[in-house]
């Protein structure tokens, strides 16, 4: 028997499932059909013609500015980015949230509070400083400098998520390693971290999301030679050279979100898990 309240959560699972899943309707319909097609102007009409060049030509050939390479180089750009990225700032992450956990120092909770405020600070204020810092070292327009850039903006969330989850560890586990004459990083590397399995997933779905959907510190850091495929995406879409290739445009753009739709799709059961494991937890 349907009560009002369950009729009204469908309702608003069913609109909230319109609202997501129309666009996405539209993007993959369009980019397999031909440009001919499309100047017909029925948007939501299925393909007469069904047709795959559009997501060659995005990957292979589309114009990303003076460069026609496709939407591939942007690809394994971010992926030099992302990895990199998600193992240092988790690991650091790991790092702090343990310190600050289980070795207090005189001045724990005031490092904790300096760090979390970095996690509220927009990033835009932050941008023009980091210029200036990495300019001065060296770093700007780099791999190297993006991925410390990253990695820095990464760590007070992660330092934040996995304090919380290591207050939910029982305090004795960590004396019992003090006592068997543990140190601070055999502790750490032995027994904190395969504990840490959940919150790690967690963690990385997280990061590797956040650090391939960026576009303002890509742009802004990376370089010309290391471009991630968000702004490889961008130079796309916004070049004013020759037709608007609507079908290669749309294909680009599922290309470009694939990788965090199939991170979610697949790990999506992990980060619920995860989650209620102790990542809001302290």
């Amino acid at each position: 028997m349907f009560s009002p309240a369950r009729i009204g959560v469908y309702a608003f699972l069913l609109t909230a499932a319109v609202i997501f899943l129309v666009p996405l309707y539209v993007m993959i319909t369009t980019s397999l059909k031909t440009m001919d097609e499309i100047r017909l102007g029925n948007l939501f009409a299925l393909p007469m013609h069904l047709t795959i060049k559009p997501w060659i030509s995005a990957w292979t050939e589309a114009c990303t500015g003076l460069a026609c390479n496709g939407i591939q180089v942007g690809f394994f750009n971010s992926v030099k980015i992302v990895i990199p990225s998600t193992i240092l700032s988790i690991f650091l992450g790991a790092l702090n949230g343990y310190a600050l956990s289980f070795w207090r120092t005189k001045f724990a909770n005031i490092l904790f509070a300096i760090l979390l405020m970095g996690a509220f600070i927009p990033l835009q204020v932050m941008i023009f400083p980091m210029v200036r810092v990495l300019a001065t070292v060296h770093l700007f327009s780099s791999l190297p400098g993006i991925v410390l850039i990253h990695t820095v903006f990464g760590m007070p969330i992660m330092t934040l998520m996995f304090r919380n989850y290591y207050a939910t560890i029982p305090g004795e586990l960590f004396k019992a390693a003090r006592i068997d004459g543990g140190g601070f990083f055999r502790i750490f590397l032995q027994l904190m971290l395969p504990m840490s399995t959940p919150m790690i997933i967690v963690a990385i779905i997280m990061q590797v999301t956040g650090i391939w959907n960026d576009f303002i510190l890509g742009l802004v850091f990376a370089g010309v030679k290391n471009l991630p495929m968000t702004v490889q995406l961008n130079n796309i879409i916004n070049t004013t050279t020759g037709e608007r290739l609507y079908n290669v445009n749309m294909a680009a753009t599922i290309l470009t979100s694939a990788v965090p739709l199939l991170i979610y799709l697949i790990s999506g059961r992990w980060f619920v898990r995860g989650i209620a494991s102790g990542a809001v937890k302290g």
